[in-house]
């Protein structure tokens, strides 16, 4: 399995649609290093072309994995250790490419259904179980912007839960979705 997971802070929407960038959060990045380390995520990339916020995600890493947080939390260290940060989803599908000798299928997530480009979960997991690498993005904010999609080899399903309420967190959805793709009812 070679699966690769983004977390895009733009182009990303706020709540009335504008285009924006968001800004990296420390509770994003240890909960989804975290999810990334226990499933099996060969790469965790937070993609951001804000100078400021790429040196923040920077400094946060650096504490944990070189600075005063690496002897603190070794098993937060091995997490973070998967995150790296990126000023486009370009950038980081070159460097999966280099890594794999071949650019990743794509495939991005939203919380409302995008149409006849929509896989299942089922059909997901036969892409990741495949021979090529998979490289799953997440939103940030109010979600990815439209013109990602149109980008994208895939757009997955969204998660729904027992009710009609579909906001979650993107930490959240992250977990959940990772769980569904490749925890224990995904592995072949």
């Amino acid at each position: 399995m070679a699966l690769y997971a983004g977390l895009v802070h733009y182009p990303v929407y706020n709540k009335n649609k504008e285009t924006i960038a968001s800004a990296i959060t420390t509770l994003d990045l240890h909960d989804l290093a975290r999810v990334a380390c226990t499933y099996g995520i060969k790469r965790l990339f937070v993609i951001t072309p804000l100078e400021d916020q790429q040196e923040l995600g920077k400094r946060i890493l650096d504490h944990w994995i070189n600075g005063p947080g690496a002897s603190y939390n070794p098993h937060r260290r091995q997490a973070l250790e998967l995150v790296e940060i990126t000023s486009s989803i370009e950038e980081a599908v070159s460097t999966i490419r280099a890594e794999q000798g071949e650019a990743p299928l794509t495939m991005a997530t939203d919380a409302s259904p995008k149409g006849n480009s929509v896989i299942s979960f089922e059909y997901a997991r036969k892409l990741i179980n495949g021979q090529r690498p998979v490289f799953l993005l997440f939103g940030t904010a109010w979600g990815l912007h439209r013109k990602i999609f149109e980008e994208m080899d895939f757009v997955l399903e969204p998660v729904w839960g027992k009710t009609d309420y579909n906001h979650l967190s993107v930490r959240t959805a992250a977990a959940i979705i990772i769980d569904r793709l490749v925890g224990p009812a995904g592995l072949t």
